[in-house]
């Protein structure tokens, strides 16, 4: 009897989870599909109304105005250069602070961490954080984009705590090697973090990504602007056209409507593409396979 209120309880389970993970993904992937769809659809059929996931007829009208000029290839180009810089300047920072940080014989560990602790609850604030980045001649450069945000204390704490994991005694192997600190860290250490690299590159990455404030803030030539600045402006042109309700019997009017979705499209999809590279390191142990025997 306790078996049969178990499996019935167990089915009643599955099917609430089943349900509700599949209502969650629909909601996930149902406005992205709206807006490829969107992207590829004529202004005619956009003209007509309706949730449109499958147009019937496929146009690249609206990219080839995106591509029309130089503009959107050359953002992401920028944006490509400020994410593969800065997710590199942002790990080996991060890993060149946290690994000192895990070695609790390191003097002055303690004040260090309380210091890290305080810039998570109390930020520079906006003009400061100007004024530095203006004292140090990066105004109007991309080191400014990557330089303010190198260290992430968050992410520094976790990846101090992960490399405390890592057993002492391959660290000791190695120095009975001959190995220094410096090659400790890079043949010993991070080969086995691979999957918090990973991790906190995604996120980084991710961030670079989507940069725009500080784009915004720092950067005054229009020529040096990534692709999410340059995704808003599109998005705000648009926005007035789209807005003239006494317009919209022409369908022409509604390509920027589709222009608009594709360049969601073009800045979504580079970054998005990357996360099945980086998938099988999530899934990993933290340390499987590092210690034998």
């Amino acid at each position: 009897m306790l078996a049969e209120d178990k499996n019935w309880s167990n089915r009643l389970f599955n099917t609430v989870n089943y349900s509700l993970l599949t209502l969650v993904s629909l909601i996930t992937i149902i406005p992205f599909v709206y807006i490829v769809s969107m992207s590829f659809a004529s202004p005619e059929e956009v003209a007509k109304g309706g949730l449109l996931l499958f147009p019937s007829k496929f146009t690249f009208g609206a990219y080839k105005y995106i591509f029309s000029t130089d503009t959107m290839v050359r953002s992401i180009l920028i944006s490509i250069y400020i994410t593969v810089l800065g997710t590199l300047i942002n790990l080996l920072l991060t890993s060149f602070t946290a690994y000192p940080l895990a070695k609790a014989t390191l003097r002055g560990r303690r004040t260090i961490l309380l210091m890290v602790l305080i810039t998570m609850l109390f930020s520079g604030g906006l003009i400061p954080t100007y004024f530095v980045v203006k004292a140090f001649g990066m105004i109007n450069t991309y080191w400014s984009l990557m330089i303010p945000t190198a260290i992430s204390a968050f992410n520094l704490i976790v990846l101090k705590n992960f490399f405390q994991q890592i057993p002492d005694s391959l660290v000791d192997s190695a120095k009975i090697d001959g190995c220094n600190d410096l090659g400790i860290l890079f043949r010993i250490v991070l080969p086995l973090s691979m999957p918090a690299m990973a991790t906190f590159g995604l996120f980084y990455a991710v961030g670079h990504w989507n940069t725009f404030f500080n784009a915004v803030m720092y950067m005054n030539d229009a020529e040096k602007f990534p692709v999410q600045v340059i995704l808003r402006q599109i998005v705000l042109l648009s926005q007035d056209q789209i807005g003239n309700t006494t317009s919209q019997q022409d369908p022409t009017d509604y390509l920027p409507q589709t222009i608009r979705m594709a360049s969601i499209v073009v800045a979504t999809v580079p970054i998005v593409l990357v996360y099945p590279f980086l998938q099988k390191h999530f899934a990993k142990g933290v340390l499987l396979g590092s210690v034998k025997g």
